[in-house]
């Protein structure tokens, strides 16, 4: 079990230097969460660290309730918003490990439009038919928003929540990971599309073809879904920051 939590530890540390690398923070705020393999117990960072001084040894373990099993190496605590988006996710889908949530520019911006992630891209179309929406309810510290949040996420892989921001979840750390960063690009192509002009749809048939190619499990061999490929690379390039 210790065995356990330290490997999470690690990872899970990784991926919040990996989504400061990439861009992806806001100061202090924002969360990612992973659950310790074997428990109900989950690690979360503490409440006034960038991404980029977290380490394995300072993320907050946690119960299902919120209650603090481990303070790590601060006296932070937890952000009550984390912890009720969060936990709400885990508690209902136990097929998740990993749960990433952000508050980037082009994600909010694509929050913010009607339209929400438009099908214009190759790297849009990975989410198609997988992709929640839930309507903005104000700062996320209500936990009779919980039920409400879980049922836009419902079994899908991205949640896009309104004039707010992303949120993906993962069987993995790295699969989370590969989803957000993907998810991103995404919304960026959108944005930068949009500026420019009329973006070009592509037909039904391309768009089901494409999607079906990214879909776990069912997928193209060739395609990568759940960040196995791409994770150790990414391991190396924090080694060579």
């Amino acid at each position: 079990m210790a065995q356990n939590d330290t490997h999470t530890r690690i990872a899970l540390a990784a991926c919040y230097r990996l989504v400061a690398r990439y861009g992806m923070t806001d100061l202090i705020f924002n969360h990612i969460t992973a659950r310790i393999p074997g428990t109900e117990d989950l690690l979360i960072n503490p409440f006034g660290l960038l991404y980029e001084e977290i380490t394995a040894s300072s993320l907050v373990r946690i119960d299902i309730d919120g209650n603090v099993l481990d303070p790590g190496t601060t006296d932070y605590g937890i952000n009550r918003a984390g912890y009720v988006i969060h936990s709400a996710v885990h508690a209902a889908r136990h097929d998740v490990q990993a749960v990433i949530h952000t508050h980037t520019r082009a994600g909010v911006a694509v929050s913010c439009m009607a339209q929400g992630l438009m099908p214009i891209s190759q790297t849009a179309l990975r989410f198609l038919g997988r992709t929640g929406y839930h309507d903005f309810e104000g700062p996320a510290i209500d936990e009779g928003e919980r039920v409400r949040l879980v049922a836009a996420l419902g079994g899908n892989d991205a949640l896009i929540l309104r004039n707010h921001g992303l949120l993906t979840v993962g069987r993995s750390i790295p699969e989370a990971f590969l989803l957000m960063q993907r998810l991103e690009t995404a919304c960026q192509i959108e944005v930068s599309a949009l500026a420019g002009g009329v973006p070009v749809i592509p037909s039904a048939e391309s768009q089901r073809r494409t999607a079906e190619l990214f879909t776990p499990r069912t997928g193209s061999a060739d395609v990568s879904t759940d960040g196995g490929r791409e994770w150790p690379a990414l391991l190396r390039q924090l080694d060579r920051a």
